[in-house]
């Protein structure tokens, strides 16, 4: 299975697929290209530490939204490495119909809450100001609708006394650095 990874940051959920790989598990999954939309993103300096092409794409026009000729780049860009699994992790920018449409079926999301819970932008926060007792992240498939697609996996991870809105951030992406490679990993094996 050919993974690209979609980024805008530093890259630690990234970064933990690359490890993952790196460390033999990844199953038959392979990480063949990392994209970002910023050109000064983190992302972009782990495929040098990694040994995978790292590209910018130029997003233009649009500074949130993926359309027009910045989607036509990223098409383009994804259908020439073979991609048979486009994985979000950080990419910041709401994917269009005519993405969708390229990749159908094969572009997943890491969203940091127990979707159906906290959708969209600072969920952690909304979590933490809610004071719900346990959060956690979710991959899922990407559908037009933002973080509603349907759910692959999701891990849980209790609100704990005495946590800081820090100290709750750092342990749910502890557990994104461990759901994201394992989900790629089953997602890589052969139907049963």
């Amino acid at each position: 299975m050919r993974v690209v990874i979609l980024g805008s940051g530093r890259g630690s959920n990234a970064e933990a697929i690359l490890r993952a790989q790196a460390a033999g598990r990844l199953g038959a999954a392979r990480v063949v290209q990392i994209l970002s939309d910023k050109s000064d993103a983190g992302i972009l300096d782990l495929g040098l530490r990694f040994g995978v092409p790292a590209t910018f794409v130029d997003p233009a026009p649009f500074k949130t939204k993926l359309e027009g000729p910045g989607e036509e780049r990223f098409i383009a860009t994804i259908k020439a490495a073979r991609a048979d699994l486009v994985v979000l992790a950080g990419f910041m920018r709401v994917l269009k119909p005519g993405f969708l449409e390229a990749f159908v079926g094969n572009i997943i999301n890491l969203h940091p809450s127990l979707l159906p819970a906290f959708p969209g932008l600072d969920s952690i926060s909304q979590a933490f100001r809610t004071g719900v007792r346990v959060t956690g992240c979710t991959v899922h498939y990407v559908t037009q609708e933002v973080d509603a697609g349907r759910i692959i996996e999701q891990t849980q991870v209790p609100v704990e006394p005495g946590d800081t809105l820090e100290t709750l951030t750092a342990r749910v992406h502890a557990a994104e650095h461990q759901l994201l490679p394992a989900v790629i990993e089953r997602l890589s094996q052969p139907a049963r």
